[in-house]
């Protein structure tokens, strides 16, 4: 039978920053000298408490199907670690959607909220799965440059200048990934404003809140009124502060209509979390030893930041990178590296993996191929060597008679 694919998958393209990890990991298994600046993951455990309460929920025989919107510790667990982050705010449980990693939080929000003949501003760059997500809910996404000079954000003016119609949403990603920028309550309040008052909804990417270099968690939804968050999504879970990635824990906190019909689309996609996993996130969101570990990681994270941004500031000092405020990402501008030649990202990544064994990733995958995305969740002493390598490399560009 000849193999068709389905409308359903007309834009679809597989995520290049999962591929580029798989091509890191593959050269490795074959012996090459790769250093993996792409993946976008914390190189540290899954702290001892949340891991041992999964362990503990398996022996415990907490394997058979659980609630479909999560169970109640884990929800009770991660309102609580919200309503910390937000100064006491109350955070309602029963509003709180658990699923399969915060990526199936965003495809559910999207699929309930989205449809055919609406279209969905995304700040760009952006990260990869969002624009494939709104394409598979049938609506059309609608990147929206951030200026330069203003750490690539959008501003309410930029939304505006793309709003039509059709506009029903926005995504918006802070701290965000690629470019380690932050967004300020003010910022926040202006655009919910904005979406408030052409009937836009928000769904507020904030997985990264926690890794945030200023003091306390990153600005939030939650540090807006009620009004706010009547309209809309914030999207949270464990993976990227809590290290446990693989655990695959995030949930979405949305209106109980829009939770209520999340909660029924995923009776029909994956039932519900993983069980004795949920029991680990419960445990990560409540002890305060774990809050602990998060805060040692984050100053892990921090210092990292601050040997990168030193190290480009002393090295390369022509090169444009817009500097984080959170996450655990260096996004740095290639386009004018090499005199009198057209290097972009994609073949700056090429060129790098083939001449030093560092991979990064390109900001095509982001919407934006004049820049490169370089992950800094590694152990200090790859992140050493893979910087060592990639000042050697971006020298030699910047010669005039380099070659390549």
């Amino acid at each position: 039978m000849t193999f068709r694919r389905s409308p359903n998958l007309e834009h679809l393209k597989a995520s290049e920053t999962v591929a580029i990890s798989t091509e890191a990991k593959r050269r490795k298994a074959a012996g090459e000298d790769v250093l993996d600046l792409g993946v976008g993951e914390p190189d540290f455990d899954t702290p001892a408490v949340a891991s041992a309460a999964g362990i503990d929920a398996i022996q415990r025989g907490c394997t058979r199907y659980a609630p479909n919107v999560g169970i109640a510790p884990l929800r009770n667990a991660m309102a609580g670690a919200l309503s910390r982050m937000s100064g006491g705010r109350v955070v309602d449980a029963e509003r709180i959607v658990v699923s399969n990693g915060s990526k199936q939080s965003l495809f559910n929000a999207c699929f309930t909220l989205f449809g055919p003949g609406n279209s969905v501003l995304i700040p760009s760059p952006a990260w990869v799965s969002y624009p494939q997500i709104v394409h598979l809910c049938r609506a059309r996404p609608v990147m929206v440059p951030g200026a330069a000079e203003w750490g690539l954000k959008v501003s309410v003016a930029d939304l505006e200048r793309h709003r039509d119609d059709s506009t029903r949403g926005i995504i918006l990603c802070s701290p965000c990934n690629p470019t380690g920028t932050v967004y300020t309550t003010a910022e926040l309040r202006a655009i919910a404003a904005w979406a408030a008052e052409h009937d836009v909804w928000v769904i507020s990417d904030e997985i990264y809140r926690r890794i945030h270099y200023g003091p306390g968690p990153a600005p939030s939804m939650f540090d807006l009124d009620d009004a706010a968050l009547e309209r809309s999504v914030v999207i949270y879970g464990a993976s990227k502060a809590y290290a446990m990635t693989g655990w695959r824990i995030g949930a979405a906190y949305a209106p109980l209509e829009v939770g209520r019909a999340m909660a029924a689309l995923q009776t029909h996609t994956t039932t519900g979390a993983n069980h004795p996993a949920m029991w680990a996130a419960a445990a990560a969101f409540e002890s305060p030893e774990v809050d602990a570990d998060v805060e040692r990681m984050v100053g892990a994270f921090r210092r990292r930041r601050d040997y990168l941004v030193a190290r480009f500031q002393d090295q390369a000092p022509g090169v444009e990178f817009v500097e984080p405020h959170g996450a655990f990402y260096l996004f740095f501008r290639v386009d004018g590296i090499a005199p009198g030649r057209e290097i972009g990202g994609a073949k700056f990544c090429e060129l790098l993996m083939a001449q030093e064994g560092v991979a990064l990733v390109p900001g095509s995958a982001f919407g934006d191929d004049r820049w490169v995305r370089l992950s800094y969740s590694v152990s200090d002493r790859e992140l050493e060597t893979a910087t060592d390598r990639l000042m050697h490399f971006i020298a030699r560009l910047a010669e005039p008679n380099t070659k390549g």
